[in-house]
């Protein structure tokens, strides 16, 4: 079945529900919020966790996790900022890190309800959760965060900054948990050098690079699936951290393209 033959705005199969879970790191404890869509019919299903960028929960979540609803994928769109008091960018955590026990906290909240397979069990993002889902690919993401028994089967971060990774502290990417990586970046993104993305995966040991797979499309800039106005924000991060504005313009097609892109992979992978 064609995941995409639904019309976007039938809600009639799915049930919608607003959950909360704990988050323990640190000698801390708080709670995570997030939307739970559960395609209705036999289960278990596979799920996916999608994370957000700097800006919050916004309008780019909302068509993946349609589509990936079609598909017959249970998905839970958390919201990193709210327990956190975080109500603009320049509020957010100093670091990603800070953010992967709410991901693997996720991870555990799902594995535990009867209608999904624990060991089916994808993470996206955008952005900062781009970068959330690509570190917790790492196996010392997962030595850390994640209980005994489970594991995040699949990664699809979306213009994760490639240009960090194994380049600046806390940001090493060398040593996975063998669960296949998914990338997709823009050629105008101004956090990166064009071929940002291709460099970094061709520098990986073989062994690694054996599960990491990543698709650049022309023209398209950062947060290219953002459908609220363009901005053109400032982010220190910005070209290769120099700092700068960045232009955040949406592109429909290209929106069309990655959607269906990662809604493939994770059936694929996850099937």
């Amino acid at each position: 079945m064609n995941p995409f033959a639904r019309e976007a705005s039938d809600r009639t199969a799915v049930k919608t529900s607003f959950v909360a879970f704990p988050v323990a790191h640190d000698d801390r404890t708080w709670h995570t919020a997030g939307e739970l869509r559960e395609p209705l019919g036999e289960g278990p299903h596979p799920a996916i966790v999608l994370v957000h960028g700097s800006a919050g929960v916004d309008s780019r979540g909302k068509g993946y996790v349609t589509a990936l609803n079609a598909a017959g994928f249970v998905t839970l769109e958390i919201d990193l900022w709210a327990a956190r008091g975080v109500n603009s960018p320049q509020e957010r955590p100093k670091s990603v890190a800070e953010t992967l026990p709410d991901a693997f906290a996720a991870l555990d909240f799902l594995s535990h309800r009867s209608d999904v397979d624990p060991t089916r069990i994808g993470i996206m993002g955008f952005s900062w959760g781009g970068i959330v889902s690509m570190l917790s690919a790492t196996a010392r993401a997962q030595t850390t965060f994640a209980k005994e028994g489970q594991t995040f089967a699949a990664h699809a971060p979306f213009y994760p900054v490639c240009w960090t990774y194994n380049t600046v502290p806390g940001f090493e990417f060398a040593e996975l948990t063998g669960a296949p990586v998914f990338i997709q970046s823009g050629a105008a993104d101004l956090y990166d050098d064009p071929d940002s993305c291709a460099r970094l995966v061709e520098s990986l040991p073989d062994k690694v690079k054996a599960h990491v797979t990543f698709k650049t499309y022309p023209g398209a800039t950062h947060a290219w699936d953002r459908k609220e106005a363009d901005i053109t924000p400032f982010d220190p991060f910005a070209f290769k951290g120099k700092g700068g504005e960045v232009p955040f313009r949406y592109n429909e097609d290209v929106t069309r393209q990655s959607t269906e892109a990662v809604v493939n992979f994770f059936a694929r992978v996850l099937r």
